[in-house]
């Protein structure tokens, strides 16, 4: 089923569960890592998508999705600067505007949201976005009603038109994580004192993290436009990057490591620049979101159309497997739900990419099994 054809069913009132559209990347082996999915006989491990339901509809370019302790979520509009609360049942509730926030007529706007991991006791979020003069991260606060008490804590990141960047999540050592695209100045990426085309390791008050490898709140460099961060159950931080004409990227990140732009792009074995350990073409992916669940990684594609799973065998991938392949449009953002064998996926098709009118975009629950 095409996007097109999805929304006009939906319109006409269809049933929105569907089983999922499969495609196997690559050679189409029927097994990876040695292993064999019970009662498929396709390669992976553990659970796989099993269905996907319309959890919301009526968006406008959704982009960050953060959980809350009692399993609703915040998420961000990039161009309406809007916070929204959904609950597990689709309950949309609009929550407030962040302040001093401008779209850039491309890809800048409200980006990343994250949850504080003292939420209980400090109510706080963060946010990622673009305001008139740079990009940058700012606190506030998250009463259940709405967000207020909005409080600057790195700012200077240089905005573009394109490549801002813009992911924002706490990882399992409880310090606060952010991606920077290049602002399309790709020299900017091998600067080590610059903000732009790097991950960032902070503390909640916007100062470098202990360990950073240089001292300052930069956790890697060399990269392009990286909008996905995930931790898998090792505890180990995979980012997904835009390429640019030839490869996007799933890179396995390593403080201090240089992941090559605008040297490399994709694996080039260039000395002191570090390989991705999956790379597509820009056609089958071009991803923002990363998620981790079970023993793969799922990753949204938005010119690719497509939800990718990747199986780890440890730091090795598997064959990569791709699920609803031009089915819902352009894919923005995935995340594992708490506590259960589901995905949130959300679309991104109201704007001037995707060519869909505004309030045409959906949260999906995907289930696993």
């Amino acid at each position: 089923m095409t996007f097109q054809k999805f929304r006009a069913a939906l319109a006409a009132g269809a049933t929105v569960a569907l089983t999922a559209g499969l495609l196997t990347a690559g050679t189409g082996s029927a097994t990876a890592n040695g292993q064999e999915r019970p009662g498929s006989g396709l390669p992976g491990v553990l659970s796989v998508p099993t269905g996907v339901s319309v959890l919301s509809e009526g968006w406008t370019v959704p982009w960050g999705l953060a959980w809350l302790p009692d399993g609703s979520a915040l998420l961000t509009e990039r161009d309406s600067h809007q916070v929204f609360h959904l609950t597990a049942d689709g309950e949309r509730t609009p929550v407030g505007t962040v302040p001093n926030a401008q779209s850039t007529g491309g890809e800048g706007g409200v980006l990343g949201i994250a949850v504080s991991p003292d939420f209980a006791q400090d109510r706080s979020v963060y946010v990622f976005h673009t305001s008139p003069t740079d990009n940058r991260i700012a606190r506030m606060t998250f009463d259940g009603t709405s967000v207020s008490d909005y409080r600057t804590i790195l700012t200077g990141i240089a905005r573009a038109t394109y490549h801002n960047g813009g992911r924002l999540k706490f990882g399992p050592d409880g310090y606060l994580y952010a991606t920077t695209g290049d602002a399309q100045q790709p020299q900017r990426s091998q600067d080590r004192d610059a903000l732009e085309g790097k991950i960032l390791r902070m503390t909640t008050d916007g100062q470098p993290a202990p360990g950073n490898p240089y001292g300052t709140v930069v956790h890697s460099i060399g990269h392009r436009n990286p909008q996905g961060l995930t931790w898998d159950e090792q505890g180990r931080l995979w980012s997904a990057e835009f390429g640019q004409n030839r490869f996007d990227e799933l890179n396995l990140i390593e403080p201090g490591n240089n992941y090559g732009w605008p040297q490399c792009e994709g694996a080039c074995e260039t000395a002191g620049m570090t390989d991705p350990e999956e790379q597509w073409a820009t056609g089958e992916a071009s991803p923002s979101g990363v998620t981790y669940a079970d023993g793969a990684l799922y990753m949204a594609a938005q010119r690719g159309e497509r939800l990718w799973r990747i199986p780890l065998d440890g730091e090795n991938t598997g064959t990569p497997e791709a699920f609803y392949v031009r089915d819902y449009g352009r894919l923005r953002t995935v995340e594992t739900v708490p506590g259960r064998d589901a995905l949130w996926l959300t679309t991104t098709n109201g704007d001037w990419f995707g060519g869909q009118p505004a309030g045409s975009d959906l949260v999906l629950e995907i289930t696993l099994g």
